[in-house]
Order: C-alpha cells, then structure tokens, then sequence
C-alpha cells in the first residue's frame, strides 16, 4: 500500500459506513410502520434506490439487518446506563435514578411501538423475539445485575441470584404506567406517574432483598 491509497482507503470506509446508516434508518422506519413480516430486503432496496445484491453485501438477511437495528437502538442507551450504576454511590439513590431513566426509556412512543411489534409477530417469527431479547431486556438486566452483586457483595443487599433481582426490579418497574401503555389504557406516561411507579418498585425491592439481620452471638 502506498500512502496514496490511504486516503482513497478512508473514502471507501466512509461510504459504506454511511450506506450502512441509510440502510438501517429505512429498515427501523419500515419494521416500525408496516410489522416485521410485511418489510421485505426488496422493499428496503426500492427505498434506497440500490439492488437487494448490494442489500445482502451488507445485511446476509432480514434477521441479521432487525438485530443490527436494535443494536444500534440500544448500544448509546446501554452506555448511558453504565454511567448511572455508580458503585460507590448511595444505593437507594442509584436505583431511583436507575428506574426513572428506565421507565422514561421504555414508555417513549418508540420503545411502545417497537415492543408491540414484537409481541404480535413473536409467535410467527421466534427470531425476532429472541432477537429482542437479547438487545434490550436481556442486555440491561446484565449490567444492573452486576452493579448489584457488587451492592451484595458489600453487604447493602441480601446475597442472592443477581441477574434475577436485576429481572425482579425492572418487572416491578414496568407493572404500571409501562403496562398501561402497552394495553392502550393510557395515551402517554406522565413524569408523575413515571414516579410514583419507581418509588412503589423500588420499596417493593428494598424490602425483598434488604441485608438478612446479623443475630447477636450468644455469650
């Protein structure tokens, strides 16, 4: 390689970062507009204006092209979430945050949409349910699960299985407002009832998983 072909190197990169973008914005807008079953690689193709050969050298198939844009849905919010779980911080403290910021995250129109698309077209398309798994609720639980094993480990919580406490605290944070949303009960989730969700959840969870009492040792 000569330095020339560095620059001309960088171009192509550049290029087919960007394409990559373009082609996952279309597929996101189009899986959440028309359902999982009714967007197609051609469709997809026919709105960029390229061939679905060109498609397919980016995306090997739909599944791969719907994983690649929960991923890039979910990668800035999991890092954003890393930043809350302060370790050396006040637990409580921690926590509420962590359940505000969560609930606000899953009852936006987008999170609501997408998460319906999901449930109705799961038992057709086990992939995509899998798919949605592993990139959103599967990813989060992980990393609450590890700032609480460090929380137990430093005795501010009972010792217990941490990815199941993590499962147990955002079940509890989304039983509410979440739920509504999802049944069509309610338009939107109000910063109060956001709230008032997070402080019944995480009363709920401290009183689960509040440290075992020490019994006094007999003289």
């Amino acid at each position: 390689m000569t330095p020339s072909d560095t620059p001309l190197m960088s171009r192509r990169e550049a290029r087919r970062r960007d394409r990559r973008k373009a082609i996952m914005e279309v597929a996101a807008r189009s899986f959440l507009t028309h359902g999982y079953a009714a967007t197609t690689m051609s469709s997809i193709a026919a709105e960029l204006g390229g061939s679905k050969g060109t498609l397919w050298s980016y995306f090997p198939s739909k599944e791969a092209l719907f994983a690649a844009v929960l991923d890039e849905a979910t990668t800035a919010y999991r890092a954003q979430l890393a930043e809350l779980l302060d370790p050396c911080g006040d637990l409580r403290t921690t926590l509420e945050r962590l359940g505000l910021n969560l609930l606000q995250k899953v009852t936006s129109p987008t999170a609501i949409a997408l998460n319906r698309l999901v449930l109705s077209e799961a038992a057709r398309f086990p992939e995509i349910g899998a798919i949605f798994h592993e990139y959103g609720p599967l990813h989060t639980r992980r990393l609450i699960a590890e700032f609480l094993e460090r929380a137990m480990t430093r005795g501010l919580l009972r010792t217990a299985d941490p990815l199941l406490s993590a499962r147990t605290y955002t079940v509890l944070l989304m039983s509410g407002c979440h739920q509504m949303l999802m049944l069509g009960l309610i338009p939107q989730a109000t910063q109060e009832q956001i709230a008032a969700d997070v402080a019944v959840a995480l009363d709920c969870f401290m009183r689960t998983y509040a440290p075992d009492p020490v019994t006094p040792r007999a003289r």
